[in-house]
């Protein structure tokens, strides 16, 4: 192909600013098609956003022959089912996170790409945003020597009085889980890239506070494949707000925040260095134009279904207990 045409099936609040434009100002990009089961949403979309196509039917969007290349921007419960029609047309696949709500599903998702020929990647952005590069170029520079050890916090306060209704995000039947899926996929993806893959994880989870199915609090030991040891505590019932990764080396140390833009910082025998590195206007552009080249054979992409299984991986391993204890998604996944 000379131009990727991008049809996005599930055009939601994720597409809206994050990744939608970014199809469209990518270099060898263009968003020509978008589906939504509400059609008349489908519509309001593509009229806001001046996208040639809407559908209501998503088999009728990949089925499209001026799309050559779909991103499934569903929640996580339809990843699996879209991704498969889309490997089936012989299209390419580009995949919201988390990949899926198992590390199951992942595994079929990959090989029905594998068999139709066709590339898989997710929507894990954080690898190519500037401030995580930076972070990333510290850790594999030697600035921090060897690194010894990993610290992840991350805490958030619920809303006053519950939920008046679940968002998806809570619905283990949608979403695989809570909100560790949802959130904590994003750091324990980039620990991938920046150190290397988990060799090893265990970890428990509860439902502490009660205002949901899904758990609320997990906490987990890891080991990555280099030597390095990991720990995690996330809790989604808690009095305040944290977003904390601490990366401590044998010369050095790396702190950062997965959500918000704070400064990242080194701490070196040099000294102290604080560095402001601002996100830009659409998250998911530096990631999809490594898609676009990728497929236009000009350059490779760091998210792949390979890389993102690896990740829900880990987070199975972490829920494991937890979704044993009651009955949720994933009691069972292949080795």
């Amino acid at each position: 192909m000379d131009t990727v045409r991008w049809g996005i099936v599930g055009c939601g609040d994720v597409t809206e600013v994050k990744s939608g434009p970014a199809l469209q100002k990518a270099a060898g990009s263009e968003l020509v098609a978008v589906m939504r089961r509400h059609g008349d949403l489908a519509r309001d979309y593509a009229q806001r956003h001046g996208v040639p196509r809407w559908y209501d039917d998503a088999a009728a969007l990949i089925d499209d022959s001026e799309v050559n290349a779909v991103y499934v921007a569903t929640p996580p419960s339809t990843h699996k089912a879209y991704t498969l029609m889309a490997a089936a047309a012989g299209k390419p696949v580009y995949v919201e996170k988390p990949m899926a709500r198992t590390y199951r599903e992942c595994e079929d998702m990959i090989r029905a790409c594998e068999d139709a020929g066709v590339p898989l990647y997710v929507a894990y952005y954080r690898r190519m945003l500037p401030r995580f590069r930076q972070v990333r170029e510290w850790v594999t520079s030697g600035a921090i020597g060897q690194v010894r050890t990993v610290t992840v916090e991350l805490y958030r306060r619920p809303p006053e009085g519950g939920y008046d209704e679940l968002p998806w995000r809570l619905v283990p039947a949608i979403a695989g889980g809570g909100l560790l899926l949802d959130l904590a996929s994003h750091t324990l993806d980039y620990l991938d890239y920046a150190l290397g893959p988990v060799a090893a994880v265990g970890g428990f989870a509860d439902n502490q506070a009660g205002m949901y199915e899904a758990e609320d609090m997990v906490s987990g030991a890891f080991r990555f494949a280099s030597g390095a040891h990991g720990i995690g505590s996330w809790c989604f019932a808690a009095v305040e707000n944290r977003d904390t990764v601490e990366i401590v080396g044998s010369a050095g140390i790396v702190r950062f925040s997965t959500f918000e833009e704070e400064p990242v910082v080194l701490e070196n025998e040099v000294g102290v260095t604080e560095l402001q590195i601002d996100n830009p206007p659409h998250v998911q552009q530096p990631l999809i134009q490594t898609v676009v080249d990728a497929l236009l054979g000009r350059g490779t992409c760091p998210s792949t279904g390979e890389s993102a299984a690896r990740t829900s991986w880990v987070m199975d391993e972490l829920l494991r207990g937890y979704r044993r204890r009651t009955g949720q998604p994933g009691q069972e996944r292949s080795v």
